[in-house]
């Protein structure tokens, strides 16, 4: 069982991780590459200390770096939630589960609100992981909504296991899909059905499927984690980063503005210093 399992590897995450493995704690990073981090495509970075006119690019490979160093565990694959035990979590990270004493939720921005129905039908033929639940749809229809090329895996397994298959990308450059899948360029606007899922609606056209596949970066917390407490859109913490749920802190810019770097590592090292406080007195 781990100590403390961060999700997300943005500042935040890898300052949280830092601290924790000096304080000789167990602890893994969840999450997507580093390079994946908003501030990574940053051209130029002026207002950290130390390091004036650094790109995000050369700040995050030296944030990664310290965090190898000090040896600082990753594990790359989406968190798609989080079940609360007697004592801890468990994460279930693309259907391999991992029980976790604390927890730090330093998984970004989520800039997308859920489909219409998104909500209503998750488990009920909407999934957010098509190699968990693809051979749930064996010879059947199903449509995957893919927000990066990451998503061209997934929807190339359900090529393999369904009937029909539609992918409907979110993105511009479509590349390594399966001759199988039929490609929409469409935008999803409601999922429809009775009891469980009957058709997504797009703007353009129908389509008449029994699952609905949504592959985004990262999930939204209140789907990650039920019971979270939001406020304004963000993870509400007080000073200490701690949320309403007992173990779980949050750190960076889930927690809202202001949307800084030396905000999200002086928020991970609080997280962290907190999480091994609870962790000795649990």
């Amino acid at each position: 069982m781990l100590d403390i399992a961060i999700i997300g590897g943005g500042p935040a995450g890898l300052s949280a991780a830092i601290n924790g493995v000096i304080r000789n704690k167990k602890v893994k990073v969840f999450g997507n590459s580093h390079t994946t981090s908003y501030i990574y495509k940053a051209e130029k970075v002026d207002n950290y200390i130390g390091m004036a006119g650094v790109s995000g690019k050369e700040m995050m490979d030296q944030f990664m770096s310290h965090a190898k160093e000090v040896g600082v565990e990753f594990h790359n694959g989406r968190v798609l939630q989080i079940f609360p035990l007697d004592k801890g979590y468990t994460l279930n990270v693309e259907n391999e589960f991992i029980e976790t004493k604390t927890i730090i939720l330093a998984n970004g921005i989520n800039t997308e609100n859920p489909l219409p129905g998104e909500n209503k039908f998750l488990g009920k033929g909407v999934s957010y992981c098509a190699t968990c639940d693809g051979p749930l749809y064996r010879g059947k229809t199903t449509v995957l909504v893919g927000d990066s090329e990451s998503a061209e895996e997934e929807v190339n397994y359900l090529a393999e296991v369904c009937e029909q298959v539609y992918y409907v990308p979110l993105y511009k450059s479509v590349e390594k899909v399966d001759p199988r899948v039929k490609i929409i360029m469409d935008k999803p606007v409601r999922i429809e059905g009775d009891n469980i899922v009957e058709s997504l609606k797009l703007k353009k056209t129908d389509l008449n499927v029994d699952g609905i596949f949504i592959i985004k970066e990262s999930v939204p917390t209140t789907q990650l984690l039920d019971g979270i407490e939001i406020e304004d859109k963000a993870i509400k913490v007080n000073q200490f980063m701690e949320t309403n749920l007992k173990g779980v802190y949050a750190a960076g810019d889930c927690t809202g503005r202001p949307f800084q770097v030396a905000k999200a590592v002086g928020q991970g090292t609080t997280a962290a210093l907190q999480a091994v406080s609870y962790l000795h007195k649990n």
